[in-house]
């Protein structure tokens, strides 16, 4: 795996087709907090199956997304 590459939150949302923007990852976050913490990330109600699927797949994998995803899953449920 290369380390040397670093994925932003701002990047995994690129990756999910939403709006990368800094307000509007805001926006998102604001609006689905507070997600369970029992609740992976990938199995919140409001992705749609492709975004779940590459969610969940990144995670098996210890993709390089991972971090970005520990981030959103973070803010998600403060």
């Amino acid at each position: 795996m290369d380390t040397s590459t670093h994925h932003t939150i701002n990047g995994l949302f690129e990756q999910l087709g939403l709006d990368s923007s800094d307000a509007a990852i805001e926006a998102f976050i604001k609006e689905k907090r507070p997600l369970d913490k029992n609740l992976k990330l990938a199995d919140a109600e409001f992705w749609s199956k492709s975004q779940a699927a590459f969610l969940s797949q990144s995670w098996q994998d210890d993709a390089e997304w991972a971090v970005a995803m520990d981030e959103l899953s973070t803010r998600l449920r403060a």
